[in-house]
């Protein structure tokens, strides 16, 4: 948030107030940020460690993403009737729990069941996050707060995974997920300490959240999610063996790779929240677009490091279509604001799963390494067609506040 937001904001809150409780929300982001990649950088650690091979222990990747699928709607509508404080310290406490029990999990199949239940809160966290950040600054500053709480995932992902790495290959894979247990109890404290305590509204029920379902601007936007989102995780996926097979570099160098990437997604992050707030909806379509072009570049690029970097940072930049969607889903909702919120994120997951699923489908059948970005060009133009039948069809639809 810049100052000027913040004093835009004085008359709710104090500045100070704003950026405190911004702070405590963003630090639930960087705790989710921090288990779910460093999961996957982890990877070969706890499969030795649970006794099962690579490819197996990817399921426990697969089981997080389908807590978060899941998880998101159920919880949103299970709590409708609780104010939105206690429901961010309740889902940071199944967050915390899940962890805790992943770091004591004693086979494959009980990790299976744990990091199923860390994910369950996942995507509930970010859309209630999501609301209270919007509701605490002027309407015209809601996606820079949104992406407040979206900064602290990729901070995470750029800061929090490399330490969280260093202490886990010196003591166990398993503090990995006792460490995240322990951010999320911070966040619960923070929350406690300084989120609105703002009640829940008189008329909200469990019916009346499942009524953004029967929002066709609600399913279009989530389709702009779940599609154009894909084609940025179609290379991600992939983009440790591309690095490895095609520009020749040695495992020392990944890392330095995906922090550009995660530098890429803080700084898309920032600039796509700044373009929401001025333009609105249209700011998706340009994100789209964006990733389109920055994936046609990658298999030119692939075959040098200083070229593949230089794209990644652009591929990471098309993550600012994230803030965007989400308070795109809060216009939209109507009175079905934490269902929607919450859907944002199973909307990601999915394309999470779609994306490198079509990817390793291209590598496959023989098209090779860099195919992945042909797969991603098309999810992204894919959303991006989906956008242009959401913007032409809801550009009536009057904004709604939270």
């Amino acid at each position: 948030m810049t100052d000027a937001a913040l004093d835009t904001a004085l008359p709710v809150r104090s500045r100070g107030a704003v950026a405190l409780v911004l702070i405590a929300l963003a630090m639930g982001g960087f705790a989710i940020g921090v288990t779910e990649f460093a999961a996957m950088s982890i990877l070969p650690d706890f499969a030795a460690g649970l006794g099962v091979d690579a490819p197996t222990a990817g399921h426990v990747i697969s089981a997080y993403a389908a807590g978060v699928v899941v998880g998101a709607p159920i919880l949103a509508v299970l709590g409708a009737r609780l104010p939105r404080w206690h429901l961010l310290i309740g889902f940071m406490a199944l967050f915390a729990v899940g962890n805790v029990l992943s770091a004591l999990a004693p086979t494959y199949h009980w990790m299976l069941v744990f990091r199923f239940l860390s994910g369950l809160p996942h995507g509930a966290y970010f859309g209630v996050a999501a609301l209270v950040a919007a509701s605490i600054v002027p309407l015209h500053f809601r996606t820079r707060a949104v992406s407040t709480i979206l900064m602290g995932l990729t901070v995470g992902t750029v800061l929090g995974v490399p330490v969280v790495n260093i202490i886990s290959h010196a003591y166990g894979w398993r503090w990995t997920f006792a460490i995240v247990g322990v951010l999320a109890v911070i966040t619960m404290a923070l929350v406690a300490l300084f989120a609105p305590r703002d009640p829940a509204h008189p008329d909200t029920s469990p019916w009346r959240e499942l009524g953004a379902l029967k929002r066709g601007q609600v399913w279009l936007t989530l389709g702009v999610g779940a599609v154009g989102f894909g084609g940025m995780f179609a290379v991600y996926a992939y983009l440790a063996s591309t690095l490895q097979a095609v520009t020749g570099v040695g495992a020392e160098v990944l890392p330095w790779v995906f922090a550009v990437f995660g530098v890429g997604m803080f700084l898309g992050n920032i600039l796509g929240a700044w373009a929401a707030d001025h333009v609105g909806f249209k700011a998706a379509g340009g994100l789209l677009l964006w990733s389109a072009a920055a994936l046609a570049l990658y298999p030119m690029a692939a075959s040098n490091l200083w070229a593949v970097m230089g794209v990644v940072f652009l591929i990471g930049g098309g993550g600012g279509l994230g803030s965007v969607l989400q308070t795109r889903l809060m216009d939209v909702a109507g009175d079905a604001q934490t269902l929607a919120a919450a859907l944002n994120h199973s909307a990601f997951n999915t394309a999470n799963a779609i994306g490198p699923l079509l990817g390793g489908m291209a590598i496959a059948a023989g098209y090779g390494w860099t195919s992945t970005a042909w797969v991603g060009v098309g999810l992204s133009l894919g959303g991006f067609a989906i956008f242009l039948v959401a913007w032409l069809t809801g550009r009536s639809q009057r904004v709604r506040t939270v």
